[in-house]
């Protein structure tokens, strides 16, 4: 009976331990506009676990929000961006490898979605190894969701169309770029870093660095 009730108590304590450890993975992108915590999501594995593997690696400290446009996203995640001079292209650089798309989630206000190559040279819509935008998005007219759903042969549902229009996002990229996470506290932070003045390529004026971390 002793032995039955250790095997019992020894199945329950790996049981709560493998349960413990299925929990959603939290991250905190700091700026200097605020930090802002996102989750990344289960339902993108390859995505959640190549994020995690960079920021334990370090490879985000430092690195530039290179690319922000208003009412669209804010883009960083290129190593070249480190220490960059203000004339220096930025966009091309990764880890030398990219990750198989994971494509479903949509893009609303908040996403952290892959970046990538156009179509043209990558059909597969592979996403790059660590360049990502966050979303800001605008609020999406009713007419505006039903016609992106006639063109990209989508559905979306009451609570995506409410969401769309009351928070906002960009349905454009829906089905074509890899969501593997959004952003749960700081969405001010977007706002705050996409009002920033930039030049003719979309880079701000100032940098903007970032820092990854793992948790909250």
């Amino acid at each position: 009976m002793k032995m039955y009730m250790r095997i019992v108590l020894l199945t329950l304590v790996l049981f709560l331990g493998l349960t413990c450890q299925k929990g959603e993975q939290l991250i905190t992108i700091e700026t200097e506009y605020g930090d802002m915590v996102a989750k990344l999501y289960d339902a993108t594995p390859s995505h959640r676990d190549n994020m995690v593997k960079l920021i334990k690696d370090g490879f985000y400290q430092d690195l530039l929000f290179h690319r922000v446009m208003q009412n669209f996203m804010i883009q960083g995640g290129d190593p070249e961006s480190r220490d960059a001079p203000s004339e220096k292209r930025l966009g091309m650089g990764g880890p030398g490898y990219q990750v198989d798309a994971e494509i479903g989630a949509l893009h609303f206000k908040g996403a952290l979605s892959a970046a990538r190559q156009p179509d043209q040279v990558n059909p597969e819509k592979k996403s790059s190894g660590s360049q990502f935008f966050i979303v800001q998005g605008y609020q999406v007219p009713a007419q505006e969701l039903d016609r992106w759903q006639q063109q990209k042969n989508m559905v979306y549902s009451d609570s995506d169309k409410e969401r769309y229009q009351n928070i906002g996002g960009y349905p454009f990229l829906d089905g074509d770029y890899t969501v593997f996470g959004e952003v749960v506290e700081g969405l001010d932070v977007i706002d705050k870093i996409a009002a920033q003045p930039v030049d003719g390529a979309n880079r701000p004026t100032s940098d903007i660095k970032m820092n990854i971390r793992l948790g909250r």
